[in-house]
């Protein structure tokens, strides 16, 4: 497939996998009790309990709750979670986000009125990752 630019030149388009389409909700009035691993966009508007991995974007809305570690290449945060937040790209803190861990993320964005009770790490989680796995090494 091809696409062109504003100058006319023919481009290529981005290939999209299947995993990119993807939508999991998490309504409100939803409660999940346990890990969550999944592919693509994962939308929380309900609870869940346990921690959320392998998305490539999480989007915890207003009323969203992740009591666990959440892990992906984008978050945007506007409910609370109660963990660690990784994003091996970008995190965005919306105005009424509340995040009581450790965020880690190449990127971030935090919007007024957004509280972080933790630390947070600028660094690439995966560059982490493997700085961390050379220290346990070496011991």
């Amino acid at each position: 497939m091809a696409m062109f630019g504003k100058d006319g030149r023919q481009t290529e388009a981005r290939p999209t996998s299947a995993n990119d389409t993807i939508l999991s909700i998490i309504a409100a009035g939803t409660r999940v009790v346990g890990d969550w691993e999944g592919p693509g966009l994962i939308k929380v508007d309900g609870r869940i309990e346990g921690s959320i991995s392998g998305a490539r974007q999480i989007i915890v809305g207003r009323d969203g709750s992740v009591h666990g570690n959440v892990q992906a290449t984008e978050v945007i945060l506007a409910g609370t979670v109660d963990g660690s937040l990784a994003a091996t790209e970008r995190a965005e803190l919306q105005g009424t986000a509340t995040i009581t861990g450790d965020v880690q993320t190449r990127v971030i964005v935090v919007h007024e009125g957004a509280r972080i009770n933790g630390t947070v790490r600028m660094a690439s989680v995966a560059t982490e990752t493997v700085e961390r796995q050379s220290v346990q090494v070496m011991r």
